[in-house]
């Protein structure tokens, strides 16, 4: 499978909020960074289960662009395909406009996705909504009330 066909399957299945189309596009030990956790979400189960969540979270979810090319990744510091994909949304009232960065094994499955959002005002709903849904699916600890 080559890299643009992954990309154009992702974009597919977020846009139809099709989570079983997501599961095949990631490899086993897929590395996701996100602007609401300092450390990335790690491997394919817990990748899913934040999707789970976020296509739940955004609303009016659309991609608005594409750029292709290739681009050092943040694990191995490896030169790998990439992808980027604009999107817009809303989450909890505020707009969002933000990047999903694809990066691509050999065999053109997904290694490394990175998401960055603007403004600040929307990072910070963005990360709220996604903590207590991430909470309600058993996917992380509550956090300590104290």
């Amino acid at each position: 499978m080559m890299s643009a066909e992954t990309a154009d399957r992702f974009r597919v299945a977020v846009e139809k909020r099709d989570l079983a189309a997501l599961d095949g596009l990631f490899t086993e030990d897929v590395r996701l960074c996100s602007p609401v956790k300092f450390t990335p979400f790690e491997g394919r189960p817990m990748v899913l289960g934040l999707f789970g969540v976020l296509l739940r979270t955004f609303e009016e979810f659309r991609y608005i662009g594409r750029f292709d090319g290739s681009a050092e990744t943040s694990t191995d510091g490896v030169q790998a395909p990439s992808e980027i994909l604009l999107f817009r949304a809303n989450v909890n009232g505020k707009q969002i406009h933000g990047i999903d960065l694809l990066q691509f094994d050999e065999a053109g499955l997904i290694k490394e996705f990175t998401v960055m959002v603007r403004p600040q005002s929307a990072v910070q709903a963005l990360g709220a909504a996604v903590l207590e849904g991430l909470v309600a699916d058993g996917l992380v600890p509550a956090p300590d009330a104290g």
